[in-house]
Order: structure tokens, then sequence, then C-alpha cells
């Protein structure tokens, strides 16, 4: 969760083990030498909150190379930083674009800026917004994925099981559109806000006994135990929920594991369909190469049905 400096270390681990996983999402997006050689389409810093000029309220939209021959899917990346730092720039997930996928990164607010829910209001104003400007960018509206790392696992996870759930839907525009999304991969995120200080290990980096942890910042002065389960996850979870993929290392010494078993214990009662994967290493990074392929496996399969 928090800003640490091996973050650069994840982005670039990350980066790398994707450029080696390439391969095309579907049969049906056709590509030629004079398409791959062509330049990166790229639109910076889109407001998704109509009227706002924050730039914590922004996204960077990435597009394929290749003509527009159908709408693609698309893939939010949401960044870490325990609600506290990190920032849209530099996404990992840049070299996916060559299997035919669309990304866009968000900034969202930080907790220094606004507590919960301003995060998640923000999330889904901006999958709203993709899904309003679809036909401009030639995005396929009916295939939206997330994926999140830490902070921003948690975010996407609750993407994913509060579609619908107008209290977190927030009033920041487009709101005739839908906020739900078509997949999840939530990479090490807390999904329990009131048991993860229970759950942490003796040597967590983290004291979440502390009044000014990031669970405590990013909740504010509203830390009574509903507070905590209105902002988790696991509270929203239903049958309707979209795929989910979970992925945890067990020796995380930031976000207990067992975050990720609960939430898959819960999925599983809820028929969600979902799958988890524990590393017995990889600390919280999870710069490994076969849970990024693990990833992509599972956006094809639930986003472009391979």
């Amino acid at each position: 969760m928090p800003g640490l400096k091996r973050g650069t270390i994840f982005l670039t681990l990350i980066a790398f083990c994707l450029t080696a996983a390439l391969s095309s999402c579907s049969s049906r997006v056709h590509k030629n030498d004079a398409d791959a050689a062509g330049e990166l389409r790229v639109y910076k810093d889109l407001s998704y909150a109509p009227g706002s000029k924050d730039p914590f309220q922004t996204l960077d939209l990435y597009l394929p190379r290749h003509p527009k021959q159908e709408p693609v899917p698309l893939i939010v990346w949401i960044h870490g930083g325990a609600w506290m730092s990190g920032d849209k720039n530099h996404p990992p997930l840049l070299p996916i674009l060559d299997r035919g996928y669309a990304v866009a990164s968000l900034n969202y607010r930080l907790s220094s800026q606004a507590v919960h829910p301003a995060q998640i209001n923000d999330c889904k104003a901006a999958i709203r917004f993709l899904r309003k400007e679809a036909k401009l960018y030639d995005l396929d509206p009916a295939r939206i994925g997330v994926w999140g790392h830490s902070a921003g696992g948690h975010l996407a996870a609750l993407l994913g099981t509060s579609g619908g759930v107008k209290e977190l839907e927030g009033e920041l525009g487009n709101n005739e559109f839908s906020s739900r999304v078509q997949a999840v991969a939530d990479w090490a995120g807390p999904t329990d806000l009131l048991t993860v200080g229970s759950q942490a290990p003796k040597n967590c980096r983290i004291d979440f006994s502390s009044p000014t942890n990031p669970v405590a910042v990013f909740l504010g002065e509203n830390r009574s135990p509903t507070a905590y389960l209105a902002a988790s996850p696991i509270q929203y979870a239903s049958p309707d929920d979209p795929p989910v993929l979970i992925l945890h290392a067990e020796d995380d010494d930031i976000v207990p594991v067992g975050q990720s078993r609960e939430f898959s214990e819960l999925l599983k009662k809820q028929k969600v369909t979902h799958e988890l994967l524990i590393s017995p290493e990889g600390g919280h990074a999870l710069s490994r190469s076969a849970f990024v392929n693990r990833t992509m496996d599972f956006f094809d399969k639930y986003l472009c049905g391979n």
C-alpha cells in the first residue's frame, strides 16, 4: 500500500513481464506491418468529471496502433500508494496494447485531499466517462476490465462488487451511464478494512493501531465499524458481480494475505466466478511473470472469450 521505493522496481518488472507475454486478444483484431510501425495513440489528461479542473480527476487513454475496425476491449489501471500517493503516469500495462486492448490509467483524489468515498466516486466517474466516450475512442463499452495493485486493488475490487450501489456512485457527472465493469484483477488489495489490522503479520510494515495508518487516514474522522465495512469490497459482494482474479503473496508484509483468502471465501459463498492465486513468495510487489501471464489470460478469457 505505501508508496515504497520498491514501487519503481515493481513497475519496471511488470512491464518487462508483459512485453514477454504478448499475443493477440482476439482473432477479429487485425494488424499489419504499417499498423505496428504507427505512432502510439495517446490522449493525456482527459477530465472524467465534467467541469472539474482537478488534475487528480483525469485519466490518460492509450489506444492500440491498429486501424479502427471494431471497438476494442479496455483495461483500466488503478495505481496503488495507500490511497496517499501515486499517480497515473507510466502505467505498467502499455505492452498489452499489442494484444488488442486499450489502456486507461487513472488519477483519483488522494486521502490528503478527500476521504472515502471520494476515491471510489472518482473511479466510478471515470468508468462512466469512458463508457460515454466509447464511440469516440473506438472502445467496447461492454468489455471493460479493471486491474489494480494494493490500494488500487482495493478500488478495483470495490468497483467490481459495488455495481449499482448508489451510495458509492457519487455525483460527478454522466450518471446516465453505468459504472459496472466486466472483469476485475485485484493484486494484493485490502478487501475487509475491519479485519486487515488483526490479520497483519508480526513483521508487517504498517502499524494498523496507529491513528495515522493509511486505512485510518483514508476513512477520515468516521472510524466506526460500520464505516470500515462501508469502504470494504466484501460488504457489497453479490452473485451478479463480474469475474474476479485475486493474486497475493504469502510473505506480503504490507497487506496481509488473509485479506485475499477472506475475499475468496466470500465470493465463493456468493457464487461469484473467481480465481485465487497465492504465491509462497513475492512480497507486496508481486512482480512475477507467472502472475502477469495469469492476469492476461484471465482478461483474454472474460473480455475476449479466448
